[in-house]
């Protein structure tokens, strides 16, 4: 399989599909280790030059799971990691740290479980609404200088904040959410990023699984992160079936997967905006890696397009239990 690649930013040339390495940890359920080393050699293994992780994710497990493949590979990947949620996802008991002195020891914590001098990207996983967004840039912009940080990115600002961001310092990334059902990015963050030349990283690009048509919420476990989003509940789950129906109306006629059909149509939307983007699905299954990839080989029709574009109206549930804690809620 080749896999092509994108330049996110100078610099920073990266596979044009990514790997979320926040599946790796215990956050959707328990997590075979032995199987999550497996899945994300595969994915290296197979073109995939992007892992995306943060310390958040299991308490540092993901980033210790990285670390052990990275002992090997470390050349073969472009590293991105993140910092600023603190506390544990699954219990909900989280907080938001972007303070500048907090950043330096955030940094080096994650370094020592990466196993790693340096990082390709270093996200600010949130904003932290007690800090201006220039001070922790400007703190991120003193690791670049000492030599651990190559690139700066930030997750989950608003279009305001990107900017205000970019005047401290470059900014290579902005991740967010952006899928057939999350589209509310398309009208200030999206068009910010565009402007300024930053490359966008679409978290949850499947729906945290739901846009896979794979979801079974009979075998979630009780601190399955997926709990804590609203259109997890029964109700939304129940009429948001129609979404699904319809990704595997158009996933048939692509002769694709639903999980494909989804990728696939951000690409599609990241190529109308004029945007560098690399989505970064993440999964536990190496076969769901190779699955995944295969979405770089579709190519929708424009009715097909159209089609998913009217998903995101008809979707029930925010995408977030607390629209202030992404850039939806701050816009």
């Amino acid at each position: 399989m080749s896999i092509p690649t994108v330049e996110l930013a100078s610099g920073l040339t990266v596979s044009a599909q990514g790997y979320g390495a926040m599946s790796v940890a215990p956050v959707y359920g328990p997590v075979d280790a032995k199987e999550a080393l497996s899945t994300l050699n595969h994915a290296i293994d197979i073109g995939v030059t992007f892992i995306d992780t943060a310390n958040v994710y299991g308490e540092g497990a993901s980033e210790l799971a990285v670390g052990q493949v990275l002992k090997d590979r470390r050349d073969e990947v472009q590293l991105a990691t993140k910092f600023g949620l603190v506390g544990n996802l699954a219990s909900g008991q989280r907080s938001i740290n972007g303070k500048p002195e907090y950043v330096a020891q955030a940094l080096d914590e994650s370094l020592a479980r990466l196993g790693v001098d340096e990082v390709d990207l270093y996200y600010l996983h949130r904003v932290d609404p007690e800090v201006p967004i220039e001070d922790t840039v400007g703190a991120i912009a003193e690791q670049v200088k000492a030599g651990k940080v190559r690139h700066i990115g930030l997750s989950e600002a608003t279009g305001d904040e990107l900017r205000r961001a970019y005047k401290v310092h470059p900014i290579a990334a902005i991740q967010s959410e952006w899928s057939v059902w999350s589209r509310d990015v398309e009208g200030k963050v999206v068009p910010a990023a565009a402007e300024l030349g930053i490359g966008f990283v679409p978290y949850s690009p499947v729906g945290r699984g739901f846009l896979t048509g794979t979801y079974d919420p009979e075998v979630l476990g009780d601190k399955d992160l997926r709990r804590r989003f609203p259109r997890f509940s029964d109700d939304a789950l129940r009429a948001n079936q129609k979404v699904i129906d319809v990704i595997r109306e158009v996933a048939q006629g692509a002769g694709a997967t639903p999980a494909q059909v989804s990728l696939a149509w951000l690409d599609a939307k990241a190529r109308v905006f004029g945007l560098p983007s690399v989505s970064i699905p993440g999964t536990r299954y190496a076969s769901r890696v190779t699955e995944n990839a295969g979405a770089l080989d579709i190519t929708l029709t424009g009715e097909q397009v159209a089609r998913l574009d009217e998903l995101a109206d008809i979707t029930v549930g925010a995408r977030s239990a607390d629209q202030h804690w992404v850039s939806q809620g701050r816009e």
